[in-house]
């Protein structure tokens, strides 16, 4: 089974993404926006960049 992205709308209104792995566990969760089709926008930015997205690891204590 793959990962699934979940659509909702936060206590304060605005729409949120989160992306769950197969086992249930939340990966990512998006920033908040005022309306839906800015959140689907951002789902849609992560489908396109991530199988080109580089892994870079940050040094000890950075931030």
């Amino acid at each position: 089974m793959a990962g699934k992205f979940e659509l909702y709308t936060d206590d304060s209104g605005m729409h949120r993404f989160r992306l769950k792995s197969s086992n249930g566990t939340v990966v990512v969760t998006g920033d908040p926006q005022e309306n839906r089709d800015d959140c689907l926008k951002s789902i849609e930015s992560i489908r396109k960049l991530a199988p080109y997205a580089e892994l870079k690891e940050a040094a000890a204590g950075a931030a």
